[in-house]
């Protein structure tokens, strides 16, 4: 399973990344100061909403390139991808850290760096890739 280790690696490895923290200075990865994926921890509001069903552990917000991508994770399994109320609408899904492969995670944090990333040097990166 992946930790902030995995994600830290992950992400920085990607073009023009830099890790900032969040604004509750919490870890977070930018591309040209457009935040890609952060630690998400549960809030009260989220506790609240989800109840018994509310994981424990180490979540990571991921920001997919639209709301249609965040829904097709969240029917994929939900048992890793999950959302709250806060986030209904948004293009941002939360993850599991301790669920989720390494392989899944390079995914979804590289396809969270192109939906952030500026035109340019997204296409730059798939030309080198």
């Amino acid at each position: 399973m992946a930790t902030w280790d995995d994600v830290r690696r992950i992400a920085l490895a990607l073009p023009e990344t830099t890790e900032r923290g969040s604004y509750d200075d919490l870890p977070a990865w930018r591309v040209r100061d457009k935040m890609f994926v952060w630690e998400r921890p549960l809030r009260r509001g989220d506790l609240d909403a989800l109840g018994d069903a509310a994981p424990v552990g180490p979540i990571l917000g991921v920001r997919m390139p639209d709301p249609g991508a965040k829904e097709a994770l969240l029917a994929d399994d939900p048992a890793v991808h999950f959302t709250v109320p806060h986030l209904d609408g948004s293009s941002v899904v939360l993850v599991r850290l301790d669920r989720i492969e390494v392989a899944e995670l390079t995914e979804l944090i590289t396809e969270a760096w192109f939906a952030r990333a500026p035109k340019r040097l997204a296409a730059a990166h798939r030309a080198d890739a």
